[in-house]
């Protein structure tokens, strides 16, 4: 990065030259706001010579009662702005300057184990933090925080759900839709009442986020049943086919069950942390090719985000300008692959029994009939159990049963809130 000075559209602008393409620049100004410019609109330009970025992270300090854990995001960020990089902060020190209001909530110890954007993390990382959380339990914390950024963030809830049994605590992912730099970011209530909620009575992976778009409460939301539904609003998250557990006023030390959580109980808890990361999640559609079904075959597994009720096109009326793709899912199913359906609707059940088209989807081997899980806490389940089993039979039965809460047997009008 260097430091640029140019004149745009009869505007002098001065800040640091983030990134360029042969059309265009990203210079991010002294506001911290980034802007990107055709380069040829730009006169007069001065270049700075190149700044060295030094990493200011810290690996671990403190030894409070919440451990507080960074694997990337704008939440545990700061900018500089003699440079206009952002930098991963994870020291109490720095937390507590940031957020003075933690210390009247509890004493906090931080540590990073990665700074990467979520949209580049994968089932390793899923182990890692797995394992880092399942550590600070097992050396008797009484709650785990998880910075993390929001993009992928269900994805590694659900994740940890699976990988740390006999939870005797919470552990709780937050991170921030907006940067610490904007007037409007939400990284102060998120990470506020988490904290405050990592005190509280519950044993859940579960994430922690904005209730509404003002600064006042936030939800506490089952991890494997939590999906992000907005690019950019503070309560991008909702709760998928149940209500949230709780809710959070770390102002008021407010924390309000609203649907049945599990407890603060006397248990080790118990790490299977293991991920096949070679699963494939394939979202069926109108005109889809037997190609990619075909495809498939060299994954160790596969979920199938059908349409409605769990559907993909079938033709069982032999329309002659529609294609089945059933052929191919069966060969896939018969080579030992297991293939799991999820619905693309996200809220809602699979229910295979009711068209014609379902019922040929099962008699191919295709599983989940009947279940409640979001494409991606099926896909990550399936990376789990697939880290652990290789039978098919038993594959099955693990996806088809209640591990963390995942699954319900009931649908509730109460779980469906779009909006």
């Amino acid at each position: 990065m260097r430091k640029i000075k140019a004149t745009w559209k009869g505007v002098d602008i001065e800040g640091i030259l983030v990134s360029e393409t042969k059309d265009s620049k990203t210079i991010k100004l002294s506001s911290g706001y980034n802007i990107g410019v055709n380069n040829k609109e730009l006169r007069d330009i001065e270049l700075g010579e190149e700044i060295k970025i030094e990493d200011k992270a810290i690996e671990e300090e403190g030894d409070g009662e919440i451990s507080i854990l960074g694997c990337g995001g704008t939440i545990s960020s700061e900018v500089d702005y003699s440079t206009g990089a952002v930098f991963p902060r994870m020291s109490p020190s720095f937390l507590k300057k940031s957020f003075p209001e933690i210390e009247a909530i509890s004493t906090i110890k931080a540590k990073a184990i990665f700074n990467i954007f979520s949209e580049d993390m994968n089932h390793e990382h899923w182990s890692i933090m797995a394992e880092s959380a399942f550590e600070e339990l097992k050396d008797g914390k009484k709650g785990v925080v998880i910075l993390h950024g929001t993009d992928t963030m269900h994805y590694s809830a659900a994740a940890l759900s699976f990988a740390i049994a006999s939870l005797n605590a919470p552990v709780i992912f937050t991170g921030a839709q907006r940067s610490s730099d904007r007037p409007s970011s939400d990284n102060k209530l998120n990470l506020l009442s988490s904290v405050f909620s990592a005190t509280q009575d519950i044993a859940e992976v579960g994430i922690v986020m904005h209730a509404g778009i003002n600064d006042d409460i936030a939800y506490y939301n089952r991890g494997n049943r939590s999906r992000k539904m907005h690019s950019s609003r503070r309560d991008a998250f909702k709760s998928i086919d149940i209500p949230p557990l709780a809710k959070v006023d770390y102002k008021k030390k407010l924390f309000e069950q609203v649907y049945e959580y599990r407890k603060r109980r006397d248990s080790k808890p118990k790490l299977s942390n293991k991920f096949n990361g070679n699963i494939a999640l394939v979202y069926t559609y109108p005109g889809m090719r037997k190609e990619a079904i075909k495809g498939l075959g060299n994954y160790d597994g596969i979920v199938l985000a059908g349409t409605g009720l769990g559907h993909l096109p079938t033709n069982p009326h032999n329309d002659p300008l529609a294609v089945s793709l059933i052929k191919e899912v069966k060969e896939l199913c018969d080579s030992g692959i297991p293939v799991f359906m999820a619905s693309q609707t996200i809220y809602g059940r699979i229910n295979m029994d009711i068209y014609s088209a379902g019922r040929l989807i099962q008699e191919a081997g295709v599983m989940g009939n009947g279940i409640d899980m979001t494409p991606e806490t099926a896909y990550v389940k399936l990376c789990w159990c697939l880290g652990q089993e290789k039978n098919a039979k038993k594959v099955k039965e693990i996806m088809e049963t209640d591990i963390a809460g995942e699954l319900s047997g009931r649908s509730s009008i109460a779980g469906y809130s779009p909006f």
